[in-house]
């Protein structure tokens, strides 16, 4: 299975604010699993999305967030999970700041673990930590161990049974077409920079354009189209981060100039291309 997230740690560092004051740190992870540790005061994130599971744990002060529409507090020792393409900001409660460790899941390996079943949709995003009882929470946070391909799945299941434990309502019942869905998915991965028409969504498919959309949410937790973009900006920040400069990374991830992709890349991590850049030095 070829992961979604981009293996340069990007969704770790997705939605810094340019003005809060932070201090990231970047654990070991393995296909599908990101994993990082961060102190932040102030406005921390501008609203943004993710195309994985954010599952995490407040280490020290008060995490606030908007999500769904509400202001959202997590204190330390809470949990929160965050659903894939759920749009969230992110500040300190207070004064003194909040520092949390972050797990980022990709979807798919969630859904392969649950052998086809829709993705559960987990309504509260501040959860108790009973919900995590039998996932040995002190190697999922501890960011410097790697992870090997059989921790990689045995992390996969243990999250994905917790997910289901803590959704609050059962997902839909409908079968989902998992291998037409799957070619479609693993189409737009290798090769994120060429477009794709709804009739050749369709023929890849063998499903029609209403049930491809519906399915592929349920699945991968995003759209087709929304899909891709992420994928495409996987390429452009692997690219800005090799030196190329922006408009040529724009032009090789499939964006039509620089100033598309810029819009892109603020709209999904709260920041500009240039200063993600700068970030990251």
């Amino acid at each position: 299975m070829r992961s979604t997230a981009d293996q340069d740690n990007g969704h770790a560092l997705a939605g810094l604010h340019e003005r809060a004051r932070s201090r990231i740190r970047i654990g070991r992870g393995g296909p599908g699993i990101e994993r990082m540790e961060a102190q932040f005061t102030g406005a921390a994130f501008s609203p943004h999305r993710h195309d994985t599971y954010a599952i995490g744990v407040t280490l020290s002060g008060v995490q606030a967030f908007r999500y769904r529409g509400e202001q959202r507090y997590c204190l330390p020792g809470q949990c929160h999970i965050l659903h894939p393409d759920e749009a969230h900001d992110g500040r300190a409660g207070t004064t003194d700041g909040f520092g949390y460790r972050m797990v980022y899941l990709d979807p798919s390996l969630v859904q392969q673990a649950l052998d086809g079943k829709p993705l559960p949709f987990v309504a509260e995003p501040v959860v108790d930590r009973r919900v995590f009882d039998g996932i040995p929470l002190h190697a999922l946070w501890r960011l410097d161990d790697p992870i090997d391909d059989i921790g990689r799945i045995e992390t996969a299941a243990a999250l994905a049974d917790m997910l289901s434990r803590a959704a609050r309502t059962p997902g839909t019942r409908t079968a989902l077409r998992l291998e037409s869905l799957t070619r479609v998915r693993d189409r737009i991965v290798a090769q994120p920079a060429a477009p794709l028409s709804l009739h050749e969504l369709e023929r890849i498919s063998g499903l029609d354009r209403w049930t491809l959309a519906r399915q592929f949410r349920a699945a991968f937790g995003t759209s087709p189209s929304r899909f891709r973009t992420m994928r495409q900006l996987d390429q452009a920040r692997r690219l800005i981060r090799s030196g190329h400069p922006l408009a040529t990374a724009a032009l090789d991830a499939g964006f039509a100039d620089q100033s598309h992709m810029s819009r892109m890349f603020k709209r999904t991590y709260g920041l500009t291309p240039a200063t993600w850049a700068a970030s990251i030095a």
